[in-house]
C-alpha cells in the first residue's frame, strides 16, 4: 500500500468518526500536495477543529516548517483548535496540539513516546 493510499484511508476514517459524532466535516482536496490547507475541518454547534492527519508506523511524526506555519496560521485566523492527528498502527488515533511539537533543525516533531504520554485520544477532543 502506498503512503498516499494509507494516508487517504486514515483521513477518511477520521472524517467518518467525526461525522458519526454529529460534526459537519470537510476533507481538503490536494492537502497532501500543498501546504495551504489542512486535511480535515470539522464543525459542530458553531465550534470547529482542524486536523493534519498522519497514518504511519514510526518512532516520531514530523512536518516541515512551511506546513507547520500554515497550520498555525489556520489556528490563529480561524480560532479553531488545530491538531496533528496521528493514527498509530494497532493503537488508534492520538491528537497533538501544535505547541506540543518540538522544533528541530529541519522540522517540527513529536515522538511516539511523547504522543503516548500526552494520551489525547478521540474522545478527549470532542467539542
Amino acid at each position: 500500500m502506498t503512503r498516499y493510499t494509507k494516508g487517504a484511508r486514515g483521513e477518511r476514517e477520521l472524517l467518518a468518526m467525526l461525522y458519526d459524532k454529529g460534526y459537519s466535516v470537510v476533507r481538503s482536496a490536494g492537502s497532501g500536495v500543498n501546504s495551504v490547507s489542512p486535511d480535515i475541518l470539522a464543525v459542530r454547534n458553531g465550534k470547529g477543529m482542524v486536523f493534519e492527519c498522519k497514518a504511519w508506523d514510526s518512532t516520531s511524526l514530523s512536518i516541515d516548517p512551511e506546513k507547520f506555519e500554515s497550520l498555525r496560521s489556520w489556528r490563529d485566523s480561524a480560532l479553531m483548535e488545530t491538531y496533528m492527528a496521528w493514527r498509530m498502527n494497532g493503537q488508534g488515533w492520538y491528537f497533538i496540539k501544535l505547541n506540543e511539537m518540538k522544533k528541530t533543525e529541519k522540522n517540527y516533531t513529536v515522538t511516539k513516546r511523547k504522543a503516548l504520554e500526552i494520551n489525547r485520544r478521540f474522545e478527549h477532543i470532542l467539542l
